[in-house]
């Protein structure tokens, strides 16, 4: 046995890590709403990925290399915003950064459809909401409490 064992689950020291542990205790809203979000998204690349590789395959595009890298592209690009997600649900502190990632990233997308003269419109303020949204959930300090992230200078 080694000299460093876990202690007994009842002692002042084992409540005492409990309570620097950020995983103790329900997980707050905020974070289970953004991880929500993220994975909304995920899906929407991954949907709209797959959507642009069968259309590749299956129409005649004017480039079809093009078309099938796309749909590829958007499918890889979906792992950022999933297993951002999966980090927040687990509490992982490193999944905050991939989630902030995508927001920022998502946010010239949707200015870029709210521009077009079209039906992407309403798509462009759909991202535009939930980047938003899922910006203002990512910084809260709840969330960041919850995923042990300590300011600078604040490290042990």
């Amino acid at each position: 046995m080694s000299s460093q064992q876990n202690p007994a689950p009842h002692t002042a020291e084992a409540v005492a890590a409990d309570a620097t542990d950020p995983a103790a205790g329900p997980r707050p809203r905020r974070l289970t709403c953004a991880a929500a979000l993220a994975a909304l998204e995920g899906a929407a690349l991954v949907a709209g990925g797959l959507w642009v590789l069968v259309l590749g395959l299956t129409s005649d595009p004017d480039d079809r290399q093009q078309a099938v890298t796309l749909g590829i592209t958007l499918v890889v690009l979906a792992l950022l915003p999933l297993l951002a997600a999966r980090g927040l649900l687990l509490r992982r502190g490193w999944s905050r950064g991939p989630a902030l990632i995508t927001q920022l990233m998502a946010l010239p997308v949707a200015y870029n459809l709210l521009r077009a003269d079209s039906m992407a419109i309403p798509a462009g303020i759909a991202l535009g909401l939930v980047a938003v949204v899922t910006l203002v959930l990512l910084v809260n300090g709840e969330t960041t409490r919850a995923l042990g992230i300590k300011g600078p200078g604040r490290g042990e």
